[in-house]
């Protein structure tokens, strides 16, 4: 979904910014709002997913032999994730709309979006987007901020707790303890980075809400574009430090990018390269992701019987 907002929302908010006119008009004033909201709601939840799973693996009896989640359980946990996020942020496009106004400073015509529903919509679900109108701010720092930060702080104090009387266990051994350390100090350098991004729109609108008739509208509208750019520079840091931080996953996004780069050649040297990159990466991941450990294949004997 970052890469979503880099490569839609980023180009159409530039154009904007540049030429004053909206790019693919009323339809790019709704999707833009409802994708960025969407973003919020998928980190949100997904920060939310991560924590209970540190709290699992924690409070597992046997976590050093926890087997690995299958795909399907995964892919399952990611469409409630993001269906989830997208229907909450419907409620965006019916909220916004195109609307132009003649600059008094050029005289030229310039085209913007208004949060404002449409008079066209039924009664009652124009009434439902003026409570969500009326709600939003709150909505804003009690969901997309406040449950997130609150809810990784909570995991990460319980697991700590447990760990810590537990810490004599002989089932945890000292490799999984780092692996666990490790991914911990993940999911709260993500957790720094969201809320590092989030905290000034959240400011912002609390701000607007209570000061908005003494604001310009040209200081709103600059208000809103430091938000906007604050929301794609997380989503141009989470994958970078998910890469940097996931070892296992770093590696087999450059393992793709030199296949990619280099071609996948039938030579017996890639073929010996890519089997101990494979290798590699598999081994690390099983360490990563709580696989169980198998029983590691007999040593080669060497040399002469003698």
């Amino acid at each position: 979904w970052d890469f979503l907002i880099l490569f839609f929302c980023l180009p159409v908010v530039i154009f904007n910014e540049i030429t004053k006119k909206r790019l693919l008009g009323d339809v790019s004033c709704r999707i833009v709002p409802f994708m960025e909201v969407s973003s919020l709601g998928v980190t949100t939840f997904s920060l939310c997913a991560l924590g209970i799973d540190r709290f699992h693996a924690a409070t597992s009896p046997q976590a050093s032999t926890r087997p690995i989640e299958q795909c399907q359980s995964i892919i399952a946990k990611l469409a409630v994730i993001w269906v989830g996020s997208m229907t909450l942020s419907v409620p965006e496009i019916l909220l916004w709309q195109l609307a132009q106004d003649t600059s008094p400073v050029s005289g030229v015509m310039t085209e913007y979006c208004t949060m404002k529903p449409s008079s066209n919509l039924p009664e009652s679900v124009y009434s439902l987007v003026l409570t969500y109108q009326n709600a939003r701010m709150w909505w804003y720092f009690g969901c997309y901020f406040c449950l997130p930060i609150l809810f990784t702080i909570s995991c990460q104090l319980v697991t700590r707790r447990i760990r810590s009387t537990e810490k004599k266990s002989e089932c945890r051994g000292t490799k999984h303890g780092q692996c666990e350390s490790h991914l911990n100090c993940t999911i709260i350098a993500l957790t720094i980075i969201y809320g590092l991004c989030t905290t000034p729109e959240n400011v912002c609108n609390i701000v607007v809400a209570y000061m908005s008739p003494d604001m310009s509208k040209r200081t709103l509208d600059l208000l809103n574009l430091i938000n906007q750019f604050f929301l794609f520079f997380k989503c141009s840091v989470t994958p970078v430090l998910l890469l940097c931080l996931c070892r296992p996953l770093g590696q087999a996004f450059m393992d793709c990018c030199c296949c990619c780069c280099e071609g996948c050649g039938p030579d017996t040297a890639s073929s010996e390269g890519s089997t101990d990159s494979k290798l590699k990466t598999e081994m690390s991941s099983s360490i990563f992701f709580d696989k169980p450990r198998e029983t590691p294949p007999p040593l080669l004997t060497l040399g002469t019987p003698c």
